[in-house]
């Protein structure tokens, strides 16, 4: 693969780059790439028969800058140590700098102690990275934001998969509410952030004054995690009567919560419930529990690949054809890729994004 110096019209001189994919996404790498205008790497990335990570890179990155996408999703375990082998593998082939792309941070729900005797896994994930040679990582949306602390030499850029959810939702979700107002809500306390953010960016891109407003579903706390599966009892707090609603929050995982809140909802006078999520795990029987809910729309980013191997007629197949709507967030990534490379900021990527989207909207 030929190296590539970047947007020629930047502001600051760049260097020489390569983007390479480990197998865990290799659609989100490929549409990546397609953002960039450049090839992936030439890498082979397969097993052994006794399940062993085999890699060898195909071409030479001596002197040259690296950027890996590997998401760290199911199989965790097996994408973890692939991430890990590759980097190794990088630095022994004398790469200038090595950022990790890791859209979805495995092991990130385990970020304190909850008990006694049991590790802080997502800390312990960082320190793997660090000590495997990561200069950089990049994420999108990572659970809990003291994940980036864990990190004591490499810098981490937290990106948000909303700056690509709003403006579809716009275009696509929000016009047939017609003028009944919006309620934006967030799934627990520590989500707050995220709907302000979220109706803020929403305001900028639509007339969303319209008397809308934030909710908050209170879940009671669980006493062990099979509890996460057979949630019976929800608190609301705000006004969410007469509004369509937006649950927003960073991941799906069994979606007993999500489904549950959302019937929560539509019982206290919702006039519809939709999902902006940003991490698809959609474990066990998720797909079916969102395919019988209340849910109309479940908006997901591609920082996980969704298996579609669901049976005909399901209601999984139900849910992957009419509620589930994937968008992505490879372009999110591209522009952060190339304001590391140029030197620009990062976080006004996705303000550019913004701005580039309401623009668009202004010139019909």
């Amino acid at each position: 693969m030929s190296s590539t110096s970047g947007p020629s019209s930047g502001p600051l001189s760049t260097t020489a780059y390569k983007l390479f994919a480990g197998s865990a996404n290799p659609e989100l790498a490929e549409k990546v790439s397609e953002a960039l205008g450049i090839p992936l790497g030439k890498a082979t990335v397969g097993r052994f028969n006794d399940g062993e990570c085999n890699i060898q890179l195909g071409e030479n990155v001596r002197n040259t800058h690296v950027f890996l996408v590997q998401s760290t999703c199911p199989p965790v375990n097996d994408a973890m140590m692939e991430l890990f082998l590759m980097v190794r593998c990088f630095r022994r082939a004398s790469a200038r700098t090595v950022t990790a792309i890791v859209p979805y941070y495995g092991y990130a729900r385990q970020d304190r102690k909850t008990t006694a005797r049991v590790p802080i896994s997502a800390s312990d994930v960082a320190m793997l990275l660090e000590a495997a040679g990561v200069d950089r990582m990049l994420s999108v949306d990572l659970h809990c934001g003291q994940i980036q602390g864990f990190f004591h030499h490499a810098p981490v850029d937290n990106l948000h998969a909303f700056v690509e959810h709003v403006p579809f939702m716009v275009k696509e979700i929000i016009p047939s509410y017609g003028e009944n107002p919006i309620a934006i809500v967030s799934p627990d306390a520590g989500g707050a952030h995220v709907d302000e953010r979220s109706q803020h960016l929403a305001g900028d891109h639509h007339q969303a004054s319209r008397q809308g407003g934030r909710g908050r579903v209170v879940p009671p706390s669980p006493s062990s995690a099979d509890d996460l599966e057979q949630v019976e009892g929800m608190n609301i707090v705000g006004e969410i009567k007469g509004k369509h609603c937006i649950i927003v929050d960073d991941m799906i995982d069994t979606a007993g919560t999500l489904c549950k809140s959302a019937d929560s909802l539509r019982e206290m006078g919702a006039l519809s419930v939709s999902a902006c999520c940003t991490h698809a795990l959609f474990s066990g029987p998720a797909l079916d529990r969102i395919g019988k809910s209340s849910l109309k729309h479940v908006i997901v980013a591609d920082t996980i690949p969704i298996s579609k191997d669901v049976e005909e007629g399901s209601p999984a197949a139900f849910a992957l054809k009419e509620k589930i709507k994937v968008v992505s967030c490879a372009r999110l990534l591209a522009q952060a890729i190339l304001s590391i490379n140029c030197g620009t900021s990062v976080s006004g990527s996705w303000l550019f994004l913004s701005s580039l989207f309401a623009v668009s909207k202004t010139l019909g």
